[in-house]
């Protein structure tokens, strides 16, 4: 992946352009963690970038940056530069394209953020990031402040750095946070959940509970339950202990799932009914959730007599024709009751059981 990013910023330059490896590829490299994402500062514009490789794509909004697609390889390519204000504490109002790395380097989040390399593969550290990295810290470029009142997502992104890399926020950024933590309400719930998610699904997501938690974030994000959390190997055990879906963006089928996940968590998760009812997969996080054995449940569910109602040895037909009865809403209850039955092994899941069990109990 090296050899090939440094192979795209050579191609830039042999343009009569400067151009550098920024960020987060950098910063893994440098910490010897696989990494795949890289992103590319250079004096070259937008439309020069365009002209330099074809499958580049511009983005809707003109924020300098470009995409382009090279040996499977994603590259975000920005062009140096200031930006000049910002809206609603997210985006640069205005960009101003300068040709000035260290310049374009002082907008940035982080320090760790900002060592560059160029095209020899020799780093290039104008902030402190190595110093930051060494001591495992995540200090801002400039005031923590300043940047949070820029853009308030860094608020969550320093969390998120510190938890992923198991580092120490800095005591500036500490403070920062818990003053300008109320600008979250203009971040957008969409922003939130994809920081959240980075967070929750991390090594180390308990580590990044428990700073959400001190630094009183939880109230700012609407999580009231944050601290009900003790495992964390499962994103959607996370969600649905948090039970947020009224705020935060899940698709429906996400939606569907943590209402039966929460549902099934007031219930044993090795009875029978419980089991048929949610399915293994809602019981399995739910006993998850309550610190059940799996294995149990997944052995539990197993074992069932039938898993759907098409499993009972009868069908709608043969249920009518042995009544004499047209179909009305009274077969609910008349399957309900064969499932229980059946479930709690009272009643054989057998043809002429069911027929046996009809005549005395509906006619």
């Amino acid at each position: 992946m090296l050899e090939s990013a440094l192979k795209f910023i050579k191609e830039i330059c042999d343009h009569g352009f400067t151009a550098y490896i920024v960020g987060g590829f950098v910063r893994d490299y440098i910490l010897k963690v696989e990494s795949n994402d890289i992103d590319v500062a250079t004096n070259a514009k937008p439309k020069e970038i365009k002209e330099i490789f074809e499958n580049s794509c511009l983005p809707s909004e003109d924020y300098g940056s470009v995409t382009v697609m090279k040996w499977g390889i994603r590259f975000e390519v920005t062009t140096f530069r200031k930006e000049i204000s910002y809206v609603n504490n997210r985006k640069p109002a205005e960009i101003q394209y300068i040709d000035d790395l260290y310049q374009d380097l002082l907008r940035r989040d982080f320090t760790i953020n900002t060592i560059c390399m160029n095209f020899e593969g020799e780093i290039i550290d104008f902030l402190g990031g190595q110093d930051d990295l060494e001591a495992h810290v995540i200090r801002t470029v400039g005031l923590a402040k300043e940047r949070f009142e820029e853009d308030c997502l860094r608020i969550l992104r320093a969390v998120r750095f510190a938890t992923i890399l198991d580092f120490q926020l800095d005591d500036s950024v500490i403070a920062a946070i818990k003053e300008k933590k109320y600008l979250l309400k203009n971040l957008s719930y969409y922003r939130k959940k994809e920081e959240l998610d980075k967070i929750f699904t991390s090594s180390k997501a308990s580590l990044g509970i428990q700073l959400l938690l001190q630094l009183g974030l939880d109230k700012d994000l609407e999580l009231e339950r944050l601290g009900e959390i003790t495992k964390t190997d499962s994103l959607i055990a996370v969600w649905s202990i948090l039970d947020v879906v009224d705020k935060y963006p899940f698709s429906n089928n996400e939606k569907s799932l943590i209402k039966e996940i929460n549902e099934a968590r007031k219930l044993n998760n090795l009875d029978p009914m419980a089991l048929y009812r949610y399915g293994l997969y809602a019981n399995s996080v739910a006993g998850y959730i309550k610190g059940l054995d799996k294995k149990k449940i997944a052995e539990s569910y197993q074992n069932l007599v039938i898993h759907s109602r098409k499993d009972l040895d009868i069908t709608t037909e043969e249920i009518l024709s042995f009544l004499k009865r047209k179909p009305g809403n009274y077969l609910k209850d008349i399957y309900c009751d064969l499932e229980h039955e059946v479930l709690y092994r009272r009643l054989p899941n057998q043809k002429q059981e069911i027929f046996a069990y009809l005549q005395k109990n509906y006619l």
